[in-house]
C-alpha cells in the first residue's frame, strides 16, 4: 500500500517509509452511513465542530469555517509504553491532519459544483467526501477513546449494555479483537450503538467508510491501519489491538458516547 497520508501515494510504500524513519524526527512526509452527525458532533469531539474564532478565515466557496484538527487530549508521550510518542505524533500531526485537509478540499469542490451547476466530477468528490470525512471523524473519536492508565473493564450502563448485547465483557472483547484483527488491508474495528433497537453492535470498516451499517453511532474505534502501530509493533497487529483494549481504552469516554447516542 502506498504512502500518501493514508490514501495512495508515490515512490515508496507506507511500510518502507515507517521503517526508514526509525527513531528520527518525524518529517513533513459526507461521512458514510456509519457516521450519524447527531452522535458524533459532541463536546468530546472538538474536531467535528466548526471553529468559532473570528480570526480564522472562512472558506471561499461555502462561507463556513473549515474543519480543524482537534488537539490531543494528552501529551504525545502520555500513552507510553503501549503507544509510542513518535507514532502518536506522526499519526495525529500528519495522517489525521491530511484527512482534515482532504475533507475541507472536498467540501470546497462540492460547494463550487453547487454554485456552477456543473456536476461532471461528482463521483470522485463524493468518494473523497466519504473517505476523508470518515477518516477525520473516526480519528477524532479514536484519540478520546484512549487515556493514560486506561484499559480494565467498563462500569455502569455501558457494562450492562455490553453484557446484554454480547453476554459478557470477555465475549465482547474477544469479538471486538477478532473483528479488528480480521480487517482486510487497512481499516477499523468499531463498537457502535444502533438506536433503532437500542443495541450495541461490533462492526468492521475497510478504509474508513466501507462495510458499515446505516443508522449507527460509533462509540469505540480501534485503528488497524499500519500507520497506527507499525513503528512499535511492526506487522504484529494482534499485539497492538491487545495493548489497546487492555491498557489504553478510556471507558469513561465510551460510556459518555453511549449516553449521548441514546438521547
Amino acid at each position: 500500500m502506498q504512502l500518501d497520508h493514508g490514501k495512495g501515494g508515490q515512490g515508496i510504500t507506507r511500510r518502507q517509509a515507517l521503517r526508514r524513519m526509525g527513531s528520527a524526527a518525524v518529517a513533513t512526509i459526507f461521512a458514510s452511513g456509519l457516521l450519524q452527525a447527531e452522535g458524533i458532533a459532541s463536546e468530546a469531539d472538538p474536531g467535528t465542530r466548526r471553529n468559532d474564532d473570528k480570526n480564522v478565515p472562512k472558506r471561499k466557496e461555502t462561507g463556513k469555517m473549515p474543519h480543524e484538527l482537534p488537539p490531543l487530549p494528552y501529551a504525545n508521550n502520555a500513552l507510553e509504553p503501549h503507544y509510542d510518542e513518535q507514532t502518536v505524533q506522526l499519526h495525529h500531526d500528519m495522517h489525521h491532519a491530511a484527512y482534515v485537509k482532504g475533507l475541507n478540499a472536498a467540501e470546497e469542490r462540492l460547494a463550487a459544483m453547487l454554485k456552477a451547476g456543473d456536476y461532471a466530477a461528482i463521483k470522485p468528490v463524493c468518494k473523497e467526501l466519504a473517505f476523508h470525512g470518515s477518516g477525520h471523524i473516526l480519528h477524532s473519536i479514536f484519540w478520546t477513546n484512549m487515556k493514560p492508565g486506561g484499559g480494565g473493564a467498563p462500569q455502569g450502563d455501558l457494562a450492562k449494555a455490553i453484557n446484554q448485547a454480547f453476554g459478557s465483557f470477555d465475549a465482547f472483547k474477544a469479538m471486538f479483537l477478532a473483528a479488528t484483527n480480521a480487517v482486510e488491508g487497512s481499516g477499523w474495528g468499531i463498537l457502535a450503538y444502533r438506536k433503532s433497537d437500542d443495541a450495541l453492535v461490533v462492526l468492521q470498516a475497510e478504509k474508513h467508510e466501507n462495510l458499515t451499517q446505516w443508522g449507527v453511532t460509533p462509540i469505540l474505534v480501534l485503528d488497524a491501519w499500519e500507520h497506527a502501530y507499525y513503528l512499535k509493533y511492526q506487522n504484529k497487529r494482534l499485539d497492538w489491538t491487545k495493548a489497546f483494549i487492555e491498557n489504553l481504552v478510556n471507558w469513561d469516554d465510551v460510556a459518555k458516547r453511549l449516553a449521548a447516542a441514546r438521547k
